[in-house]
């Protein structure tokens, strides 16, 4: 399975982000790499002056489970595939480590198509079984992430998951539109599976939790924040050309509608 892959551009205005918080990210177990991208850590230390720090993530073709307080005890969260900008309201000092499953990979565990969670933030224990909780009390009373990732590895395990080999497969599908430029259209990545439309959807649907379409656009918004993070000027008609976008303005608005800003103005503050 490689090394973890992870997405960093995924995490906006990273200058300003890496004076509130730090991140990691380390590599499954060989029994849960079929299953398991990467798991990864986020602390922050936010100073009293400041009071709170409000962080914004681009959202995946992912499930994540992270353990977080909520309704005041710490559990285990799973997080659907979400189409809304994703947002976390920091204090104090913290931190949270969760595992980010390959698309498709949480597919096995829910045992159902995972577009029935979509939008969804439902407890580990609802949709899985066992109790969440304790796993969630040990990576929030931890002190490195090493005894975290065990944590949630072990609860994970626990579950003694099969393979399953259109996991990936779907993954194949997701890296070819993230990598390849060319697929600008679902009927590309259709094309390329050697699938009709309607299957690739139905696939995708059912074990990433969203249809082909928003996965591509969403690499290439990605993409345009890469470029954006790389301190340089940026030709965003010919980047929007490169990126298959019908002209600049169609870039400007895919991108604003999920960065909240449009890209040059994104750039100079990013």
């Amino acid at each position: 399975m490689g090394a973890p892959r992870g997405t960093p551009d995924a995490i906006l205005r990273p200058t300003e982000a890496e004076q509130a918080i730090t991140v990691a990210r380390r590599a499954p177990s060989r029994a849960l790499a079929p299953f398991v991208d990467y798991f990864w850590y986020v602390g922050w230390r936010i100073p009293e002056r400041r009071r709170a720090y409000r962080q914004q993530v681009v959202p995946q073709p992912r499930v994540h489970v992270a353990a977080e307080f909520h309704e005041g005890e710490p559990r285990l969260l799973v997080h659907g595939l979400s189409r809304e900008p994703f947002f976390r309201t920091l204090s104090g000092t913290g931190h949270t480590l969760g595992a980010a499953f390959h698309p498709g990979g949480f597919r096995p565990l829910l045992g159902r198509g995972v577009g029935s969670i979509a939008g969804s933030v439902v407890s580990a224990e609802e949709l899985l079984g066992p109790d969440d909780r304790p796993c969630a009390v040990r990576i929030l009373e931890a002190s490195d992430v090493s005894s975290m990732a065990a944590a949630l590895e072990d609860y994970l395990a626990a579950m003694h998951l099969t393979p399953d080999p259109v996991v990936e497969k779907v993954r194949e599908l997701v890296v070819a539109a993230e990598e390849d430029h060319r697929l600008t259209r679902a009927e590309d990545l259709a094309d390329h599976a050697a699938m009709s439309l309607r299957s690739l959807q139905r696939l995708f649907t059912d074990y990433v939790g969203i249809g082909p379409k928003w996965v591509i656009s969403r690499f290439r918004i990605l993409d345009a924040a890469a470029a954006a993070h790389s301190g340089e000027a940026v030709d965003w008609a010919a980047l929007a050309a490169e990126l298959g976008f019908a002209d600049q303005a169609h870039l400007t608005r895919a991108f604003t509608a999920v960065v909240g800003t449009p890209p040059e103005t994104y750039r100079q503050e990013a």
